[in-house]
């Protein structure tokens, strides 16, 4: 049966509106219809080639997944070799490089070299064919010189074309255009959650996950894997001409094929290495992992007359970060008592550069936490800076055991105090109960006297343990009737320094009725909680006599939160702890305001968020002035969000702020906000 000439118009248009609302939402991060709209488009475009199979081609967007599971991927030699690019960890060793290329070159030492930079993604290298703007193949880098075929895989991922874009720019004959594939850290995370789910194993780390499912020989198992890609060059080229890195990036992503939108020009080696610096910053809150940046001569003229050596380009070098995994061995895995008495495994492993620093312990949390992953006395582990802070163990390398490994049991009892640990019915932690024990009396003291409780300077962790290992401090009251004597016996003190404490613990008599709170140590009452608390209450005799469904009427505060806080302070030893307090002549400094009249102007009532570097105070400092003027500030962003701050290099808040229609504020608006309250009114929730 003919196909009807209006159908077949009719299909190239839905296909070509298809591609480009593709190109805007995928490369331009700017979609111009909705969600439902491109849906009907593509609902409309599936049902008339159901209705003429015959007008199906590859390159149709309702064709991302049609090719059958291969039983191996075939060889692809590439036209001209994907190379490796050589390594920098030092700011010497990317010095080194620009001299090289300036040597080698014949150019004076204080010229300056224009480079272009961007993000060294953690993916897969992989090498896309267009011939006449269609997509005919797609092949990993294999050794360099040959790859494998992933075609069928490489279709599935939404944000790669079939066909490149041509409104702007026509594209050549042919073109080799290169990237890495990807796959997002939430994205990663909800797969392994997935995939435990289901009882298999889960994926190391992002970059195992993208390239273990490019590599899958059934391509519908790669389209249910959220992959995605940056382009970052090309091979062959037939029917267009570049003489810069900086064009190739501007016209991929004409064509339709996604760069990454923070690669720079730059001018010199050394703006490339502050560029290092500034992304390391921002590494934790980037949505994707980066282990370093690439640092590219822009001139294609100068990077033909460098040349290649045998397997790396001299013009240009990976600036990497230090490695955020590693390899070790646990040695052993002891238990670490906590200032609410939660008793955590730890592992103690054979010392391993991480990230930049050498680890030794890493948390293991609960024993349901080393069950799950069945990690044994004698492991040999890969472990990673969690958020590139906190030391956790990612799993056990199985194939390396001997059998001499070593399964944890939990013991029954406290290993500081022997007092019988107990346990929640809803809880994984063990908890030893003995307020007295040790680990929790000192961990407790120091949460009391830190900087976001009683600020009391110079009284850190060390001086805590010293003074409650010496007997002068037996609980927190203790602490206000220290005597300079006493402090004179310890080691480390002279007379300026114990005076200076002494000094110190005065001037913490007077505090805020919500770092009082905080400084209780009350579980869940982190700092935004106790102001929420004392923002309702006013004053700490309110708080004391208030009941769960009191604190239930707090926006903000949960079941548990309200059920803790109220517990707490139903123990007639919490009571006579508050009132020890008073005694030794704390002033709690109440905070009668109502929701109406707290505060001031148009940060009364609101919640804010910080973001990025403030270059006109520290966020610490913003965040005070937040509170003061009757506001509140939070974490993470929310429903409940009125205001992201955005300064300096904003993280990944920002860009939750855009998705959720979050207002946004530049620090000279925040400024405007808070000093001129009087000015202006409260800016409504907008899209941005």
């Amino acid at each position: 049966m003919a196909v009807p000439k209006e159908v077949q118009e009719r299909i190239k248009r839905l296909r070509e509106e298809i591609d480009y609302h593709n190109y805007r939402y995928y490369v331009l991060d700017s979609p111009v219809i909705s969600d439902e709209e491109y849906d009907a488009l593509m609902q409309e475009l599936l049902e008339l080639e159901e209705r003429y199979p015959e007008t199906i081609t590859p390159d149709s967007p309702t064709q991302r997944v049609g090719a059958p599971p291969s039983e191996k991927f075939k060889p692809v030699p590439h036209s001209i070799p994907m190379l490796s690019l050589d390594d920098a960890f030092t700011r010497a060793e990317v010095l080194e490089f620009d001299i090289r290329i300036k040597k080698f070159l014949g150019l004076p030492d204080d010229f300056v070299i224009e480079y272009t930079v961007e993000p060294k993604m953690d993916g897969l290298a992989v090498e896309l064919v267009y011939e006449d703007g269609v997509l005919k193949s797609g092949s990993t880098r294999g050794d360099g010189i040959t790859g494998e075929d992933v075609t069928a895989n490489i279709r599935t991922i939404k944000s790669v074309p079939l066909r490149l874009i041509s409104r702007n720019l026509p594209p050549p004959s042919l073109l080799e255009a290169r990237g890495e594939v990807y796959m997002e850290k939430e994205a990663f995370r909800r797969l392994n959650q997935e995939r435990e789910k289901r009882g298999q194993p889960p994926f190391a780390n992002p970059r195992n996950a993208a390239a273990g499912s490019l590599r899958q020989l059934d391509p519908s198992v790669t389209a249910q894997r959220p992959l995605d890609i940056y382009f970052y060059g090309i091979g062959l080229v037939k029917g267009h001409l570049f003489k810069t890195q900086w064009e190739i990036l501007s016209t991929l992503k004409k064509w339709g094929l996604r760069t990454n939108p923070m690669a720079r020009k730059l001018q010199g080696i050394r703006a490339a290495i502050n560029y290092h610096e500034k992304m390391a910053e921002k590494r934790p809150e980037l949505p994707y992992e980066i282990d370093g940046i690439v640092i590219k001569v822009n001139s294609l003229e100068l990077q033909h007359k460098l040349g290649s050596k045998t397997r790396s380009p001299r013009w240009a070098i990976a600036y990497k970060f230090e490695a955020a995994q590693a390899i070790t061995r646990i040695r052993d895995i002891i238990l670490s008592v906590g200032r609410t008495g939660a008793v955590t495994p730890v592992a103690i492993m054979e010392p391993v550069r991480v990230g930049g620093v050498t680890v030794s312990r890493a948390t293991l949390h609960n024993q349901d936490e080393i069950r799950r992953k069945d990690i044994r006395i004698g492991d040999w582990v890969i472990i990673r800076r969690a958020g590139d802070v906190i030391p956790e163990v990612v799993k056990p390398l199985k194939e390396r055991r001997t059998g001499a490994e070593k399964v944890f049991q939990m013991p029954d009892r406290c290993p500081v105090c022997g007092h019988r640990l107990e346990k929640g019915e809803d809880e994984a932690v063990w908890r030893c109960p003995n307020p007295d024990c040790f680990p929790r009396l000192v961990k407790r003291i120091a949460h009391f006297v830190s900087k976001p409780a009683m600020d009391i300077e110079g009284l850190g962790p060390k001086v805590v343990e010293q003074l409650v290992t010496a007997g002068i401090i037996r609980d927190i009251p203790d602490i206000y009737h220290i005597q300079k004597s006493d402090l004179l016996s310890l080691e480390g003190f002279g007379e300026r320094s114990a005076q200076n404490l002494i000094d110190a613990i005065e001037a913490s008599k007077k505090v805020s009725l919500s770092r009082f709170l905080f400084a209780l140590g009350i579980r869940h009452v982190g700092e935004v909680t106790a102001q929420l608390i004392a923002d309702h209450f006013g004053n700490l005799d309110a708080i004391m006599d208030a009941s769960e469904e009191d604190f239930l009427t707090i926006k903000g505060i949960g079941p548990e939160v309200a059920k803790s806080i109220a517990s707490w302070f139903q123990d007639t030893k919490n009571r006579k702890l508050v009132q020890k307090l008073r005694d030794s002549g704390i002033v709690i400094q109440e905070q009668f305001a109502t929701k109406d009249e707290r505060g001031h102007g148009p940060v009364k009532g609101r919640s804010f968020v910080f973001t990025g570097t403030l270059s006109s105070m520290a966020r610490s400092r913003a965040k005070e002035l937040v509170k003061e003027m009757g506001g509140r500030v939070m974490s993470t962003v929310g429903k409940n969000t009125d205001y992201v701050v955005a300064g300096k290099n904003p993280g990944s808040k920002y860009l939750k702020a855009q998705e959720m229609g979050i207002t946004i504020l530049t620090e000279d608006q925040f400024l405007n906000m808070i000093g001129e309250s009087s000015q202006g009114e409260t800016q409504e929730k907008k899209s941005v």
